[in-house]
């Protein structure tokens, strides 16, 4: 295969990390117990997922590395590219949107079975089809934040709300470096305005109630090891503080949707990517399906 196409086109796996997700071991290997799915319920997130080895962790890693540099030859294919969204330099987040359609290792854990069995899960054993995938990056002594915020205020452009989001660490994630913090049960919240993503960490607060404001004190670190994941709801209340550590702290996102879900808008939904029509299904070259438990053997 062409090391230069764009890796969007092929719905497969396209190596040997990942088994493919169609047998009952692999289902039974990989589901979730029916107290985490009840935790999820509750607390609308679900933390200290497995779903890389070390060498796995590596590969990504290395292919980070390779896509941060704005001179690679497939830097056209990111919908979204920011060295420093902050724009502060004292104050560093790397963040961009499409590089699945770039490595392909990136482009293969859309269909790791670790990552797409839970995920069906949670989504009431339906059939997982890919929205977008994210790369955050705070680099040591002056990694920034990222601000509270609900996932779905950003998705809006997509309905009905059937999405789920899962970040998965790629450096060992703590308070020290700017882990991942939840108000849990704040996915029973109603929609808030959105704020900006690299701004004020605290910019949400306008928006809450003042009981809102007061669940903000059960706030929790989701500190994890490397490799490891946390899944959420799309109103979930989530945000990582700076990062004044020695160490850097790097994560990519997986978002994904219930297949079925369709376009709330006529513009295009993603930057670069054809546009589907209002009440269209999202579906296509962009928009693969990962998963459908239908086809386990």
């Amino acid at each position: 295969m062409d090391m230069y196409s764009d890796l969007s086109e092929h719905h497969y796996l396209l190596g040997s990390m990942f088994p493919e997700a169609n047998t009952r071991e692999l289902w039974e290997a990989y589901k979730l117990s029916d107290d985490q799915l009840a935790f999820f319920e509750e607390n609308g997130y679900l933390a200290n997922i497995k779903l890389l080895e070390h060498d796995q962790v590596d590969q990504l890693n290395q292919e980070l590395t390779e896509i941060m540099n704005p001179a690679h030859p497939l830097h056209h294919l990111f919908y979204e590219f920011h060295s420093n969204e902050s724009g502060d330099p004292n104050s560093v987040l790397f963040h961009s949107l499409g590089h699945w359609r770039i490595t392909p290792g990136f482009h293969d854990v859309l269909w790791n079975p670790r990552f797409v069995i839970p995920a069906s899960q949670l989504f009431g054993n339906r059939a997982v089809r890919f929205w977008h995938d994210q790369l955050f990056c705070k680099p040591a002594h002056h990694g920034g934040v990222v601000a509270w915020h609900q996932d779905y205020s950003y998705w809006t452009r997509t309905t009905p709300m059937q999405h789920l989001t899962c970040w998965v660490a790629l450096d060992d994630a703590s308070s020290e470096n700017g882990c991942l913090h939840y108000i849990p049960k704040s996915h029973r919240w109603d929609l808030l305005d959105r704020t900006t993503l690299a701004g004020d960490m605290e910019g949400l607060e306008r928006f809450l109630t003042d009981e809102q404001k007061k669940q903000f004190a059960n706030k929790v670190a989701i500190e994890m090891p490397r490799g490891y994941a946390t899944f959420h709801h799309p109103l979930m209340v989530h945000g990582s503080y700076e990062n004044r550590s020695p160490r850097s702290r790097r994560a990519f996102v997986l978002n994904v949707f219930a297949d079925g879900t369709v376009s709330n808008t006529d513009d295009a939904v993603l930057t670069g990517v054809p546009a589907i029509a209002t009440g269209n299904k999202m579906q296509g070259q962009f928009f693969p399906l990962l998963f459908d438990p239908a086809s386990i053997r």
